[in-house]
This record gives C-alpha cells, structure tokens and sequence, in this order.
C-alpha cells in the first residue's frame, strides 16, 4: 500500500429530471478535470464531454475570477466538482423576448 494520504472529493452532474453525486478517493494533486473524468458519470449521462464542459466548485466556475481552469484546478478535501450542462439557450436573447413581451403586454393595457 502506498504511503500517500488520499483526499475525499466529489463529482455532481444534473439534468432536469436526474443527477447524481459521485465520491471519490483521490491522492493530492488531483486536478478537477481528472476527477470528473475518473466519475464515470458519462455512462449514465452520455453526453458529457470532459474536455469541453465547464466545471465549477461549490457554484464558482472554473477559469474565471481568478480561478484556475479545470485542468489545473488542485483539489482540495471535501471539495465538489459541478460538471455543467451546455446553455440551451442565450440568455441575452431570452432577456430581449421577455422585455418585448412586457412592453407588448402594456402597450395593450395602455
């Protein structure tokens, strides 16, 4: 048996209807890529794909303020990776509908 201490992190996935949490033992250094990657969450999920997903900690994405991208990102005990599912829609584009809706709505009460 190895002398290196492993750490206790988690992966999580969700679609609308189903999601899952994996635990997982992993030696220190362990980066968030390869510990989403080592889930298997992509057998019940096949559509995952690791490399191009964006990934999360606790709710703060990966690669973003200041954060390091998944690739790089060392885990820490007790840590959650979130692999999140492609945007179905813009939300930029969504915003614009809704506020046309509204203004059509209250042009009709006015």
């Amino acid at each position: 048996m190895s002398d290196i201490e492993m750490i206790t992190v988690e992966v999580a996935y969700a679609e609308p209807k189903k999601q899952k949490i994996v635990e997982l033992l992993v030696q220190p250094g362990t980066t968030a890529l390869q510990a989403a990657k080592r889930s298997g969450l992509e057998k019940e999920f096949p559509g995952i794909d690791y490399e191009t997903a964006k990934m999360g900690i606790f709710g703060q994405a990966l690669g973003t303020k200041g954060l390091k991208k998944a690739n790089e990102h060392e885990l820490h005990p007790g840590d959650r990776v979130e692999i999140y599912r492609p945007l179905t829609s813009d939300p930029k584009e969504v915003r614009r509908k809704r506020a046309a809706k509204a203004k059509q709505a209250a042009e009709k009460e006015g």
